[in-house]
């Protein structure tokens, strides 16, 4: 074993990461404590200067790296096997090549089925993450999740095929640059054809996480473009949907928080999100389109078919696929001024006071 500093020149894939994940993909058998260590002793330095795990790397700069911890003593616990992937079948393959509609050097574009989680967790063992070996090519490492959709969310999924696109596409959607469109059905015909949810999403208490919900004091900002495409009478409409954050179950919170569940989304919508008639139970969410920069230049532009079951439901309401493709991607023009803000906030409170009087109005001239 070497006992002499060791020095490493970022490479070009590794440009914007974070040290401590440059020593998870090079020096895995240093341990993000030894890394700390080195950190906070001043022993671990980038272009001379002090280092923390925190910090981000550049393309071309020089890492200075203590020699290895010595080995581990003869009668120390063994460190725990890594978990390998199991194998994947001809049969998972060929289900992971049907997903894919895009395909270049530094990324893939997936269309989701629903029911399909994309990364594992309890009891989720079948997931799209855990099928991304067999997309791997020619590639020199595995692709990765870039974004998520919820499992019962099918459509246009982006998946990075380098650790370069991997980064580049993480800037593009937490710079929000990169644009997703959605179609849905709701319950019911929203009373405006063409307008912006902007409530903010937080955890709901009680939930452990598994369930948002509008939080106006502790929530994150949240904001939602939506438009109509066609109406069924009153009883349902097909809507588009543009979301401009990216919060956990955003779209499904804002509907519902509006009185238009999506239908199906019995989480948050309840017994009230299934419509009779034939309409299928499943999730009538599907991301329809993508829209994102390149790392090599261009632009990634995919539009993802539609599931069976909503085909059919489209069918069934009578409603004409291609007019959904007919609108316009807007722009984000961000958030309202304050001066708008507080403007709505007045005429809300104002409603609510009239609304009041109308009830106590009521109530005195009961018998």
């Amino acid at each position: 074993m070497t006992d002499t500093v060791r020095q490493f020149t970022v490479g070009y894939d590794d440009d914007g990461i974070r040290l401590d994940r440059w020593f998870k993909r090079h020096l895995p058998e240093t341990s993000f404590t030894t890394v700390a260590k080195w950190a906070r002793t001043g022993q671990l330095r980038v272009d001379g200067s002090r280092a923390t795990p925190g910090d981000r790397i550049a393309a071309g700069q020089i890492l200075r790296v203590p020699p290895p911890e010595p080995e581990r003593a003869p009668d120390a616990p063994a460190a725990r096997p890594k978990k390998e992937r199991a194998p994947l079948s001809p049969d998972q393959i060929a289900f992971a090549e049907e997903m894919v509609i895009h395909r270049d050097f530094q990324a893939l574009v997936l269309n989701k089925p629903p029911g399909l989680a994309t990364q594992g967790g309890t009891k989720t063992e079948v997931h799209v993450d855990g099928l991304l070996d067999a997309l791997q090519g020619d590639a020199d490492g595995r692709p990765k999740l870039v974004h998520r959709l919820d499992k019962d969310t099918s459509g246009a999924l982006l998946i990075a095929r380098t650790s370069r696109a991997a980064a580049f596409f993480a800037k593009a959607f937490s710079g929000r640059t990169a644009r997703k469109v959605y179609w849905a059905l709701v319950v019911d015909v929203p009373s405006i054809d063409d307008g912006t949810i902007d409530l903010p999403i937080g955890k709901q208490p009680g939930t452990g996480g598994e369930k948002m919900a509008i939080d106006e004091e502790n929530g994150s900002p949240a904001r939602t473009r939506y438009r109509v495409i066609e109406r069924a009478g009153n009883r349902c409409a097909w809507v588009e949907l543009q979301p401009f954050t990216g919060r956990t179950h955003q779209l499904r919170v804002h509907m519902a928080a509006i009185g238009h569940p999506i239908v199906g989304d019995g989480k948050y919508g309840g017994p009230a999100a299934f419509l009779t008639g034939g309409i299928s139970r499943k999730m009538h969410l599907h991301a329809r389109r993508i829209r994102v920069d390149h790392p090599d230049g261009g632009r990634i532009d995919e539009v993802a078919a539609l599931p069976t079951h909503f085909r059919e439901s489209l069918a069934s309401l009578g409603f004409d696929e291609a007019l959904g493709d007919a609108l316009k991607l807007d722009e984000d023009k961000g958030p309202p001024p304050k001066a708008v803000l507080k403007q709505r906030a007045k005429a809300h409170a104002k409603s609510v006071r009239k609304e009041r009087r109308g009830e106590r109005r009521g109530r005195g001239t009961r018998e």
